[in-house]
């Protein structure tokens, strides 16, 4: 069985931008979600600048009790959820239902619990407090917490799992959903991913050195991917999600359709070859872009633009490396490429499931968003490709066919092939 699979539903929660228009209205203009966090310079942190959502966490009780309300404020869940619901809503279903909808499951990702409530539970329990913790804490906790929260309110009933794989969770989520349709084990799935970088998790990439320091007075230039002044990556905060459905199944509710996945890879380099925990295996890189053309069938030259992980730090260099050898394109003859963590930071597991409703976005109104702070291009970049294929202003074109890659700690790599429904 061979499924085609389609997009119907798109949510986000975007440092910025909050909701698809405005997210749309601000990659189009290339608007930066970068802020100044003075508690950040309290701590004495190095980096003091991060990617946080304007979001109003009262919204979310247009979608759960105000009881459950309460445990989800400052929370990847509270994200996830309320960028998941607005999917579903935007692909034109109800939200309530009586009966679980077995034909319909759910993978949405993360990459840490919520350090927060662990926080309260270490200190409760070590004052010997344990019974003032209350009835929802390992549900806030639990890794699982956000699809359980999302499959809950929704009454989802096929595959519910939460994945993580790093910084390419939210790419893999996306392609797990898509496998399950395509093989006829769900004839829909919401997928995407959620990060809430909280104090805790920002001080532990701080120690590593291997955040952005140098503009914490212009937060909005501090994010610089393929520049030679970038210093670090910008860690950001908040959700994607997509619903994906089997074609006939949506033509048969008479859905809109924004984009089709052809197809896609993840592997890993296996700490290889130069691989390790922090760096990528050039070589599983390549091999997973490379499986993601050939299950989507199509080859280098199809692709219109190639949306990187590039994350302003050294590694952006290789990586364009990585995708001329496996594309067989360089110099003038290389896809246009954007990243959009220019905007918004890295948002570390919820990367790829936003940058991915980014490059649906592009594929539907027919545009390349710029890469904002990219008036000093690596000279070794410049070296591999035509530095006119990096837009520093929004490109109105047709854009029929993204390659989406994200590659993670651990050597984990996934990609996604996006295309415009045909």
């Amino acid at each position: 069985m061979s499924n085609r699979v389609v997009v119907t539903g798109l949510g986000v929660v975007s440092p910025n931008g909050v909701g698809i228009s405005a997210f749309l209205d601000a990659i189009q203009k290339g608007v930066s979600g970068i802020k100044f966090i003075p508690h950040y310079r309290d701590l004495n942190f190095s980096c003091q600048v991060a990617g946080m959502p304007a979001f109003e966490w009262e919204s979310l009780k247009n979608y759960i009790s105000e009881v459950t309300f309460h445990g989800l404020k400052g929370t990847n869940i509270g994200y996830g959820l309320a960028a998941a619901m607005d999917a579903w809503k935007d692909s034109g279903m109800a939200y309530d239902t009586d009966e679980p909808r077995w034909e319909t499951g759910c993978v949405f990702g993360n990459s840490i619990a919520d350090t927060e409530a662990m926080k309260n539970v270490i200190s409760k329990v070590d004052n010997k407090e344990a019974r003032k913790l209350g009835s929802r804490v390992v549900e806030q906790a639990m890794n699982s917490g956000v699809t359980s929260y999302i499959s809950g309110r929704l009454g989802l009933g096929n595959k519910v799992i939460t994945n993580s794989a790093a910084c390419a969770t939210g790419t893999q989520a996306i392609l797990m959903g898509y496998e399950y349709i395509k093989h006829g084990y769900a004839k829909r799935m919401l997928v995407g991913s959620a990060e809430h970088v909280d104090t805790y998790v920002f001080g532990a990439f701080d120690s590593m050195r291997v955040l952005s320091r140098k503009f914490n007075d212009e937060p909005e230039r501090a994010s610089r991917p393929l520049s030679i002044t970038a210093g670090g990556f910008v860690p950001g905060s908040g959700a994607g999600a997509l619903v994906l459905e089997d074609l006939d199944f949506a033509l048969a509710r008479n859905a809109h359709i924004y984009a089709e996945v052809l197809g896609g890879s993840s592997n890993s380099g296996g700490q290889r070859q130069g691989g390790t925990m922090t760096a990528a295996n050039s070589t599983g890189v390549k091999r997973c872009v490379n499986e993601a053309m050939e299950r989507a069938g199509i080859t280098g030259n199809d692709i219109d633009l190639v949306s990187g992980h590039l994350t302003a730090t050294n590694a952006d260099r290789q990586e364009i490396v990585n995708w001329t050898e496996a594309l067989g394109r360089a110099g003038d003859d290389f896809p246009l490429t954007n990243s959009l963590k220019s905007m918004i930071g890295h948002s570390l597991s919820a990367a790829g499931s936003i940058e991915t409703v980014a490059s649906i976005l592009q594929i539907v109104h027919g545009f390349v968003h710029p890469n904002i702070n990219l008036e000093d291009p690596n000279p070794e970049i410049a070296d591999l490709i035509n530095l006119e294929r990096l837009p520093v202003k929004m490109i109105k074109k047709e854009v029929n066919i993204v390659a989406k890659a994200n590659f993670g700690f651990g050597d984990v790599n996934s990609c996604l092939i996006l295309s415009k429904y045909k």
